[in-house]
């Protein structure tokens, strides 16, 4: 495999194979650690995004001169027009090109997406970086991405003696877990509406959203419906990660927002996780959210504890019709670094 490497005499690029899932692994705890004090990754979660790319076309290893994992990079994609790079560099090996060469081998395969995109779609790279890492913005502002949004992940602590008020829901409202497939794409469905507002909303199948969310620490007695009458009129999508408590989506519809709906999605969610013995919950949110949901959490009581940087490039500019719309959703929370 060639690229445009920096990496000194010994350091080696390669595919990864199952074997090495430890080795990456240990890659990306270690990176996070560095960057924000606690990691972000189980081997679950690995497993997982392992399971939806190819890794012999959309994975990338940098190995040490000992063989060991010093760097590691993926490359998802949706509609073939937002492409989401995703790597780690191991602390241990900064300093020595892994990002650099990390960041260079996306981009041609990425660019391979180009016939297969929408004709008249924009088309761009993304790169999520820690916010606060200098380093990260530098490698990528070097390797012509420009900053695009910022993105924050929220958290708050609960006392079990102090509990949070319970919910309190808008009259007519009724909500209850998952409990079948009809309800599982009755979910999909108002998620989906409800994230039509949020920055560069990309639709996506059914099939694909529910492999997604059915990962690591999926219980669908987490998963709500708000329910008002036969309609749904708001969601929230929880999972148990890392021992902790996590939203993956929380939305409510358009014809039902301004009723507290969504404070009281989040409160009931607080109380279930609180109930289970999960005190700390955590999400990650657009921190320049048009349909105000910063406002909503930091109401709630949760605090930024983590933010990070969208970097994107554009690979291809939309046509007029298409002026207008970007193509990134919540991004990785990953931080590269050379």
């Amino acid at each position: 495999m060639t690229n445009d490497h920096v990496l000194p005499a010994g350091y080696a690029v390669r595919r990864p194979r199952a074997a090495d899932l430890g080795g990456v692994l240990d890659t990306l705890v270690a990176s996070d650690i560095a960057d924000f004090g606690e990691p972000d990754w189980s081997e679950g979660d690995l497993r997982d995004a392992w399971r939806d790319i190819d890794l012999a076309t959309d994975a990338w290893l940098v190995t040490a001169p000992n063989g060991a994992v010093a760097g590691y990079t993926s490359l998802t994609h949706r509609n073939h027009a937002r492409l989401d790079a995703e790597g780690y560099a191991h602390p241990a090996h900064q300093g020595r090109g892994v990002g650099t060469t990390l960041v260079r081998l996306t981009e041609p395969r990425a660019r391979e997406h180009l016939p297969l995109a929408p004709v008249d779609a924009r088309v761009t790279l993304f790169n999520s970086i820690n916010g606060r890492n200098a380093a990260a913005r530098a490698l990528l502002e070097r390797e012509g991405y420009a900053q695009a949004r910022h993105f924050w992940r929220m958290r708050i602590d609960l006392d079990p003696a102090l509990p949070p008020p319970p919910p309190a829901w808008p009259a007519g409202i009724m909500v209850r877990s998952v409990a079948t497939a009809a309800d599982e794409r009755a979910a999909y469905a108002a998620i989906d509406e409800a994230f039509q507002d949020h920055w560069g909303h990309q639709p996506t199948t059914f099939e694909a959203w529910l492999a997604r969310h059915k990962g690591e620490g999926h219980e669908p007695v987490l998963w709500f419906l708000a329910r008002d009458g036969d309609e749904v009129a708001g969601a929230a999508i929880c999972r148990y990660q890392l021992g902790m408590g996590w939203v993956d989506s929380l939305g409510v519809r358009r014809a039902w927002r301004r009723r507290g709906l969504g404070m009281a999605l989040l409160r009931h969610a607080f109380a279930e996780f609180l109930r289970r013995e999960r005190p700390t919950v955590a999400l990650g949110v657009d921190a320049g959210s048009k349909t105000g949901a910063t406002r909503l959490y930091e109401a709630a009581g949760m605090r930024v504890e983590q933010q990070y940087a969208i970097y994107e490039k554009e690979l291809r500019p939309r046509t007029e019709r298409t002026a207008g719309a970007e193509c990134s959703e919540q991004p990785g929370r990953r931080a590269w670094s050379d």
